[in-house]
């Protein structure tokens, strides 16, 4: 199971209509130019897809959307079924094993200050619902609590749990948990310093940025598998000028701006995220010329 998951995911975005309705037909060009990229997968449905903004219908048909686009493709898909309520993330989780994907993740449920009892529980009975690997997701930045170590490592020993996405800064709870779990997948999430997860053992990455560099991080982590250390910092260097050039103008905003600029419509992100303008637009457009960038970004 490690070996066929382990990699490096993009955390594909949704694409949109010019009025903020999810577009199916520009979901298969974004996602035919992202499998492009010589990524081991995608991550389908997550917070860099806008899943908290879409409803249940909207992920199911783009659950069905991916599946069939990237039918004749070698790349894995991980399905994001994380949802308010057990109920939505056990319809999408059964959707996705339907429609053959090759693992499931989630958030942990957080719209309340649900106890880890009830939080290990969402996770039991979610990873019962299909036969498919769960990938579990501790994320603090999202959920604004980060999960104890004992929590993390109970649920790592749920039937069907596979591993985690790991996208926190506490890169000592990471390795404390791969060398607890040393069967289990670990994936790390913060795009911008992955060289530090990848010394540390990191089976691969999950990343927002990964949508339009997907190449200059599937050759950073070949770079850290060759023990490259230099040609690893030189990657890593370039993908933390092109994020802070990013979060000038917001993450998922600037990555579907930049795509427009490479000649792939996803559209806008959905309201209330930050609308395209035209200053977006300007800084956009100059990253999608930027001689530093332009080896590694995306092509239509």
């Amino acid at each position: 199971m490690k070996t066929q998951l382990s990699g490096m995911y993009a955390a594909l975005i949704t694409a949109m209509n010019d009025d903020q309705a999810y577009c199916a037909e520009r979901q298969k060009s974004v996602t035919k130019a992202v499998l492009n990229q010589g990524l081991d997968g995608l991550y389908v449905g997550g917070s860099s897809g806008e899943s908290g903004l879409l409803n249940v219908d909207e992920l199911l048909d783009q659950q069905q959307i991916v599946a069939e686009t990237a039918q004749n493709q070698k790349q894995k898909l991980i399905a994001h079924v994380g949802a308010p309520n057990l109920r939505d993330s056990i319809a999408l989780a059964k959707n996705a094993a339907r429609l053959g994907f090759d693992g499931l993740s989630a958030l942990p449920p957080h719209a309340y200050p649900f106890t880890d009892g009830e939080i290990i529980a969402y996770y039991r009975d979610l990873a019962a619902a299909t036969d498919l690997p769960m990938i579990v997701y501790e994320v603090p930045v999202r959920t604004n609590r980060p999960l104890p170590l004992p929590v993390l490592s109970e649920i790592l020993t749920l039937p069907n749990v596979a591993g985690m996405k790991f996208t926190s800064n506490d890169l000592f709870k990471f390795s404390q948990l791969k060398a607890a779990h040393p069967d289990k997948i670990v994936y790390f999430g913060f795009d911008e310093i992955y060289l530090s997860a990848g010394a540390l053992g990191a089976d691969g990455g999950i990343g927002s940025t990964y949508n339009v560099m997907g190449k200059l991080y599937a050759a950073l982590n070949d770079a850290i598998k060759a023990s490259d250390l230099a040609k690893a910092q030189e990657l890593q260097s370039i993908s933390q000028q092109f994020v802070t050039d990013l979060l000038e103008i917001g993450v998922l905003p600037g990555i579907k701006a930049i795509m427009h600029a490479r000649g792939i419509a996803a559209g806008p992100t959905r309201a209330p995220l930050q609308p395209l303008s035209p200053q977006i637009d300007q800084i956009a457009n100059r990253m999608a010329t930027d001689p530093r960038y332009t080896p590694w970004l995306i092509s239509a």
